[in-house]
Protein backbone atom coordinates (compact mmCIF):
# COMPACT_ATOMS: atom_id res chain seq x y z
CA UNK A 1 0.00 0.00 0.00
CA UNK A 2 0.84 3.39 -0.80
CA UNK A 3 0.60 6.29 1.85
CA UNK A 4 0.44 9.80 1.15
CA UNK A 5 1.97 11.55 4.14
CA UNK A 6 1.73 15.06 4.61
CA UNK A 7 4.28 16.92 7.00
CA UNK A 8 3.56 20.47 8.18
CA UNK A 9 5.91 22.52 9.58
CA UNK A 10 9.49 22.65 8.79
CA UNK A 11 10.15 19.55 6.63
CA UNK A 12 13.30 17.32 5.20
CA UNK A 13 13.72 15.39 1.95
CA UNK A 14 13.94 11.79 3.71
CA UNK A 15 16.57 9.62 1.92
CA UNK A 16 15.72 6.58 -0.24
CA UNK A 17 15.77 3.81 1.98
CA UNK A 18 14.36 -0.25 1.55
CA UNK A 19 11.33 -0.61 3.43
CA UNK A 20 8.63 -3.41 4.07
CA UNK A 21 6.75 -0.38 3.30
CA UNK A 22 6.36 2.35 0.90
CA UNK A 23 6.11 5.90 1.97
CA UNK A 24 5.84 8.86 -0.43
CA UNK A 25 6.50 11.88 0.98
CA UNK A 26 4.83 15.04 0.05
CA UNK A 27 6.16 18.02 1.50
CA UNK A 28 3.33 20.61 2.35
CA UNK A 29 4.71 24.00 3.74
CA UNK A 30 2.86 27.05 5.13
CA UNK A 31 0.31 25.33 7.31
CA UNK A 32 -2.05 26.93 9.86
CA UNK A 33 -0.82 28.69 12.17
CA UNK A 34 -3.08 26.08 14.86
CA UNK A 35 -1.36 23.15 13.51
CA UNK A 36 2.12 24.00 13.58
CA UNK A 37 1.69 25.12 17.19
CA UNK A 38 0.14 22.00 18.13
CA UNK A 39 2.95 20.26 16.12
CA UNK A 40 5.66 21.95 18.01
CA UNK A 41 4.13 21.04 21.25
CA UNK A 42 3.82 17.61 20.59
CA UNK A 43 6.43 16.61 18.53
CA UNK A 44 9.33 18.69 18.88
CA UNK A 45 12.63 17.87 16.73
CA UNK A 46 15.88 19.24 15.77
CA UNK A 47 15.13 18.73 12.14
CA UNK A 48 11.66 18.17 11.11
CA UNK A 49 7.77 19.04 13.38
CA UNK A 50 5.83 16.27 12.35
CA UNK A 51 2.29 17.58 12.74
CA UNK A 52 -0.08 14.74 10.86
CA UNK A 53 0.01 11.55 8.46
CA UNK A 54 -2.88 10.81 6.79
CA UNK A 55 -3.64 7.77 4.58
CA UNK A 56 -4.50 8.85 1.76
CA UNK A 57 -5.72 5.68 -0.06
CA UNK A 58 -9.33 6.21 -0.73
CA UNK A 59 -11.91 4.46 0.80
CA UNK A 60 -13.16 1.07 -0.79
CA UNK A 61 -15.46 -1.35 0.53
CA UNK A 62 -14.18 -4.31 2.34
CA UNK A 63 -14.28 -7.49 -0.43
CA UNK A 64 -14.34 -10.72 1.86
CA UNK A 65 -11.88 -12.64 -0.94
CA UNK A 66 -9.15 -9.90 -0.29
CA UNK A 67 -9.71 -10.12 3.51
CA UNK A 68 -9.81 -14.18 3.34
CA UNK A 69 -5.83 -13.82 1.44
CA UNK A 70 -4.60 -11.70 4.24
CA UNK A 71 -5.99 -14.15 6.78
CA UNK A 72 -4.28 -16.96 4.77
CA UNK A 73 -0.77 -15.05 5.09
CA UNK A 74 -1.77 -14.56 9.08
CA UNK A 75 -1.53 -18.64 8.78
CA UNK A 76 2.03 -18.87 8.30
CA UNK A 77 2.75 -16.23 11.08
CA UNK A 78 0.77 -18.21 13.92
CA UNK A 79 2.02 -22.15 12.23
CA UNK A 80 5.38 -20.78 12.74
CA UNK A 81 5.32 -19.11 16.20
CA UNK A 82 3.91 -22.52 17.25
CA UNK A 83 6.67 -24.30 15.72
CA UNK A 84 8.97 -22.14 17.71
CA UNK A 85 7.36 -22.45 20.72
CA UNK A 86 6.87 -26.26 20.86
CA UNK A 87 10.74 -26.77 20.79
CA UNK A 88 10.86 -25.47 24.64
CA UNK A 89 9.33 -27.88 27.25
CA UNK A 90 6.14 -26.52 29.27
CA UNK A 91 7.88 -24.81 31.66
CA UNK A 92 4.60 -23.84 33.65
CA UNK A 93 6.97 -21.69 36.46
CA UNK A 94 6.43 -18.87 34.17
CA UNK A 95 2.49 -19.02 34.22
CA UNK A 96 2.38 -18.61 37.95
CA UNK A 97 1.00 -15.37 38.97
CA UNK A 98 3.08 -14.01 41.82
CA UNK A 99 5.74 -17.13 41.23
CA UNK A 100 8.31 -17.80 44.27
CA UNK A 101 10.78 -17.68 40.99
CA UNK A 102 10.02 -14.19 39.62
CA UNK A 103 9.46 -11.81 41.88
CA UNK A 104 9.26 -8.29 40.12
CA UNK A 105 9.61 -4.80 41.97
CA UNK A 106 6.01 -2.93 41.37
CA UNK A 107 4.54 -5.82 39.44
CA UNK A 108 1.99 -8.43 40.05
CA UNK A 109 1.39 -11.12 37.60
CA UNK A 110 3.40 -14.10 35.66
CA UNK A 111 6.90 -14.01 33.91
CA UNK A 112 4.41 -14.08 30.59
CA UNK A 113 2.61 -10.88 32.03
CA UNK A 114 5.45 -9.16 32.90
CA UNK A 115 7.04 -9.78 29.13
CA UNK A 116 4.02 -9.29 27.14
CA UNK A 117 3.19 -5.71 29.03
CA UNK A 118 6.68 -4.33 28.72
CA UNK A 119 6.77 -5.62 25.24
CA UNK A 120 2.97 -3.90 24.20
CA UNK A 121 4.47 -0.77 26.33
CA UNK A 122 7.44 -0.52 23.44
CA UNK A 123 5.33 -1.26 20.67
CA UNK A 124 2.35 1.73 22.00
CA UNK A 125 4.93 4.18 21.72
CA UNK A 126 5.71 3.42 17.77
CA UNK A 127 1.54 3.64 17.83
CA UNK A 128 0.86 -0.56 17.25
CA UNK A 129 -1.91 0.13 18.86
CA UNK A 130 -3.65 2.61 17.44
CA UNK A 131 -4.27 0.66 13.97
CA UNK A 132 -7.83 -1.07 13.96
CA UNK A 133 -6.51 -4.43 13.63
CA UNK A 134 -4.33 -4.14 16.80
CA UNK A 135 -5.49 -5.12 20.35
CA UNK A 136 -3.19 -4.83 23.57
CA UNK A 137 -3.51 -7.27 26.34
CA UNK A 138 -2.93 -4.83 28.84
CA UNK A 139 -4.28 -1.30 26.93
CA UNK A 140 -4.70 0.12 30.44
CA UNK A 141 -0.86 0.13 31.03
CA UNK A 142 0.01 1.69 27.65
CA UNK A 143 2.23 5.00 27.39
CA UNK A 144 0.85 7.66 24.46
CA UNK A 145 3.09 6.89 21.30
CA UNK A 146 6.00 9.12 20.50
CA UNK A 147 4.97 9.41 16.87
CA UNK A 148 2.52 11.25 15.38
CA UNK A 149 -1.46 9.86 15.16
CA UNK A 150 -1.91 8.41 11.78
CA UNK A 151 -5.94 9.46 10.29
CA UNK A 152 -6.88 5.63 9.13
CA UNK A 153 -9.66 5.33 7.14
CA UNK A 154 -12.98 4.42 9.07
CA UNK A 155 -13.81 1.14 7.76
CA UNK A 156 -15.12 -0.31 10.74
CA UNK A 157 -18.55 1.06 13.10
CA UNK A 158 -17.13 1.51 16.04
CA UNK A 159 -16.98 -0.71 18.45
CA UNK A 160 -14.94 -1.94 21.93
CA UNK A 161 -14.65 -5.58 21.15
CA UNK A 162 -11.37 -7.23 22.80
CA UNK A 163 -11.11 -10.32 23.97
CA UNK A 164 -7.41 -10.97 24.28
CA UNK A 165 -8.26 -12.16 28.33
CA UNK A 166 -9.90 -15.11 26.69
CA UNK A 167 -7.00 -16.04 23.83
CA UNK A 168 -4.72 -15.36 27.23
CA UNK A 169 -6.68 -17.86 29.00
CA UNK A 170 -7.44 -20.49 26.39
CA UNK A 171 -3.42 -19.96 25.26
CA UNK A 172 -2.09 -20.70 28.86
CA UNK A 173 -4.21 -23.60 29.83
CA UNK A 174 -5.27 -25.13 26.69
CA UNK A 175 -2.65 -24.41 23.78
CA UNK A 176 0.48 -24.89 25.45
CA UNK A 177 -0.09 -27.66 27.98
CA UNK A 178 -1.00 -29.23 24.01
CA UNK A 179 1.99 -27.96 22.45
CA UNK A 180 4.49 -28.55 24.49
CA UNK A 181 6.06 -31.60 25.96
CA UNK A 182 5.84 -31.66 30.36
CA UNK A 183 8.92 -30.85 32.46
CA UNK A 184 11.22 -27.81 32.85
CA UNK A 185 13.97 -27.07 30.54
CA UNK A 186 15.35 -23.75 32.35
CA UNK A 187 14.44 -21.92 28.91
CA UNK A 188 12.10 -19.61 30.38
CA UNK A 189 13.37 -16.42 28.57
CA UNK A 190 13.23 -18.36 25.05
CA UNK A 191 10.01 -19.37 25.99
CA UNK A 192 8.04 -16.82 27.04
CA UNK A 193 9.65 -14.52 23.88
CA UNK A 194 7.96 -17.09 21.72
CA UNK A 195 4.85 -17.05 24.11
CA UNK A 196 4.15 -13.48 22.88
CA UNK A 197 5.03 -14.02 19.30
CA UNK A 198 1.89 -16.46 19.41
CA UNK A 199 -0.35 -14.46 21.45
CA UNK A 200 0.31 -11.20 19.37
CA UNK A 201 -0.50 -13.49 16.17
CA UNK A 202 -3.50 -15.12 17.55
CA UNK A 203 -4.78 -11.62 18.35
CA UNK A 204 -4.63 -10.23 15.32
CA UNK A 205 -5.80 -12.95 13.68
CA UNK A 206 -8.69 -13.74 15.56
CA UNK A 207 -9.87 -9.97 15.64
CA UNK A 208 -9.50 -10.29 12.08
CA UNK A 209 -13.28 -11.00 12.45
CA UNK A 210 -14.31 -7.37 13.00
CA UNK A 211 -13.22 -6.83 9.29
CA UNK A 212 -14.95 -10.13 8.22
CA UNK A 213 -17.99 -9.25 9.94
CA UNK A 214 -18.37 -6.26 8.16
CA UNK A 215 -17.66 -7.76 5.03
CA UNK A 216 -20.38 -9.99 5.54
CA UNK A 217 -22.93 -7.20 6.84
CA UNK A 218 -21.59 -5.23 3.77
CA UNK A 219 -22.78 -7.79 1.50
CA UNK A 220 -26.29 -9.07 3.07
CA UNK A 221 -27.32 -5.91 4.71
CA UNK A 222 -30.76 -7.05 3.87
CA UNK A 223 -30.13 -10.60 6.02
CA UNK A 224 -28.36 -9.38 9.06
CA UNK A 225 -30.21 -6.06 9.96
CA UNK A 226 -33.09 -7.82 11.27
CA UNK A 227 -31.01 -10.30 13.38
CA UNK A 228 -29.35 -7.59 14.48
CA UNK A 229 -32.22 -5.05 15.67
CA UNK A 230 -33.35 -8.72 17.38
CA UNK A 231 -30.41 -9.41 18.85
CA UNK A 232 -30.62 -12.63 17.84
CA UNK A 233 -26.98 -13.60 18.66
CA UNK A 234 -27.36 -17.31 17.49
CA UNK A 235 -29.37 -16.52 14.53
CA UNK A 236 -26.10 -14.26 13.50
CA UNK A 237 -23.45 -16.82 14.32
CA UNK A 238 -25.40 -19.59 12.00
CA UNK A 239 -25.81 -16.94 9.20
CA UNK A 240 -21.84 -15.77 9.88
CA UNK A 241 -20.85 -19.64 9.23
CA UNK A 242 -19.53 -21.12 6.28
CA UNK A 243 -18.42 -24.70 6.60
CA UNK A 244 -16.73 -25.52 3.68
CA UNK A 245 -14.78 -22.67 3.85
CA UNK A 246 -14.32 -23.68 7.49
CA UNK A 247 -13.21 -27.16 5.86
CA UNK A 248 -11.33 -25.49 3.53
CA UNK A 249 -9.08 -23.96 6.33
CA UNK A 250 -8.56 -26.79 8.47
CA UNK A 251 -7.12 -28.79 5.43
CA UNK A 252 -4.65 -26.01 4.24
CA UNK A 253 -3.55 -25.35 8.39
CA UNK A 254 -2.80 -29.15 8.45
CA UNK A 255 -1.31 -29.26 4.91
CA UNK A 256 0.82 -26.31 5.89
CA UNK A 257 2.16 -27.50 8.71
CA UNK A 258 2.97 -30.66 7.91
CA UNK A 259 5.23 -28.54 5.48
CA UNK A 260 6.58 -26.66 7.82
CA UNK A 261 6.73 -28.41 11.05
CA UNK A 262 8.73 -31.69 8.94
CA UNK A 263 12.09 -30.60 10.88
CA UNK A 264 10.93 -30.26 14.19
CA UNK A 265 9.24 -34.01 14.47
CA UNK A 266 11.94 -35.41 16.00
CA UNK A 267 12.68 -36.12 19.77
CA UNK A 268 10.29 -35.07 22.07
CA UNK A 269 8.48 -33.01 19.00
CA UNK A 270 8.03 -35.98 17.51
CA UNK A 271 4.75 -37.03 18.97
CA UNK A 272 2.81 -35.21 20.81
CA UNK A 273 0.48 -36.22 23.86
CA UNK A 274 -3.68 -35.74 23.79
CA UNK A 275 -4.84 -38.14 26.56
CA UNK A 276 -8.67 -37.76 27.35
CA UNK A 277 -9.20 -34.42 26.12
CA UNK A 278 -11.74 -32.85 24.22
CA UNK A 279 -9.67 -33.90 20.85
CA UNK A 280 -9.38 -37.84 21.28
CA UNK A 281 -7.97 -40.18 22.56
CA UNK A 282 -5.62 -41.06 20.15
CA UNK A 283 -1.83 -39.50 19.52
CA UNK A 284 -1.43 -37.42 17.40
CA UNK A 285 1.09 -35.45 15.00
CA UNK A 286 1.84 -31.79 14.96
CA UNK A 287 -0.05 -30.91 11.59
CA UNK A 288 -3.36 -32.41 13.44
CA UNK A 289 -2.87 -30.80 16.55
CA UNK A 290 -2.57 -27.43 14.70
CA UNK A 291 -5.87 -28.26 12.59
CA UNK A 292 -7.55 -28.74 15.74
CA UNK A 293 -6.34 -25.53 17.58
CA UNK A 294 -7.74 -23.55 14.91
CA UNK A 295 -10.95 -25.76 15.12
CA UNK A 296 -11.84 -25.71 18.64
CA UNK A 297 -10.15 -22.22 19.43
CA UNK A 298 -8.99 -19.87 16.81
CA UNK A 299 -12.34 -20.23 14.72
CA UNK A 300 -14.97 -20.26 17.79
CA UNK A 301 -13.03 -17.18 18.94
CA UNK A 302 -13.16 -15.47 15.67
CA UNK A 303 -16.79 -16.03 15.32
CA UNK A 304 -17.42 -14.88 18.82
CA UNK A 305 -15.57 -11.40 17.52
CA UNK A 306 -17.61 -11.16 14.75
CA UNK A 307 -21.19 -11.89 16.50
CA UNK A 308 -20.16 -9.04 18.92
CA UNK A 309 -19.07 -6.57 16.46
CA UNK A 310 -22.63 -7.42 13.99
CA UNK A 311 -24.40 -6.75 17.75
CA UNK A 312 -22.46 -3.34 18.11
CA UNK A 313 -23.65 -2.34 15.15
CA UNK A 314 -26.88 -1.64 16.00
CA UNK A 315 -28.32 0.97 15.30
Amino acid sequence: MFLNVQVCARSVTPKPAASLALLVLQSQRGPLPADAARCRRQFPTSQTRVCRLRMASPVKKLNLEDLRTKLIRQEETIIFALIERAQFKHNAVIYEKNGPLFRIPGFTGSFLDYLLVETERLHAKVRRYTAPDEHAFFPNQLPQPILPPLDYEQVLHPNDINVNHKIMQVYVHEIVNRLTEEGDDLNYGSSCVNDVACLQALSKRIHYGKFVAEAKYQANKEQYQPLIERRDAAAIEQLLTDRAVEEKLLRRIEMKAATYGREVEVGQLQRWRTGSDRFGDEVQQFPHLLANIYEHYVIPLTKEVEVLYMLQRWP
